[in-house]
């Protein structure tokens, strides 16, 4: 119960100070670039963070955007398409990331293991890039040819 008087306050005032404290304070905005070779996992990563449905997920082909809300930040990651022709054209969307996050698919192949190395090497030394925080995320973990964070 609030008792304003005129001249020293507005009833809205005094109602939006007892009940509502004003507009939650922003949430900062960070962005992201997502990469990774094809079916590592990339797409299905982002649908759970946002709390989608696993269901008809088509794997991405050019790129994707999606706002990832937390409790204290909002992650704004670009999801790029990790085909063979559409890898050479990552570095074009690395200009103003603030972090990256590259994912493995641990029971990939010998030889799709050793691109994707190559590929996180490539962007660990790219100059848009190499001063960011990387998270390197081993997907797949739950299949019986995964390997350890050790073996990759």
């Amino acid at each position: 119960f609030c008792f304003c008087f005129i001249g020293f306050s507005l009833p809205w005032q005094c109602f939006r100070a007892l009940c509502c404290k004003g507009p939650p304070p922003p949430r900062p905005e960070y962005d992201l670039v997502c990469i990774g070779l094809s079916g590592s996992g990339k797409t299905s990563l982002l649908s759970q963070l946002c709390s989608e449905s696993p269901e008809n997920i088509v794997s991405t082909t050019g790129f994707s955007i999606k706002a990832v809300p937390f409790q204290n930040a909002i992650l704004n990651v670009k999801e790029l398409g990790g085909a063979d022709n559409i890898r050479k054209y990552w570095s074009r969307y690395y200009q103003g990331s603030q972090g990256v996050i590259f994912v493995l698919d641990s029971a990939s192949s010998e030889d799709d293991l050793e691109t994707a190395r190559n590929e996180l090497h490539s962007a660990l030394q790219h100059p848009q890039l190499c001063t960011l925080p990387f998270l390197i995320l081993a997907n797949h973990q739950d299949k019986p040819a995964a390997r350890s964070v050790q073996e990759v």
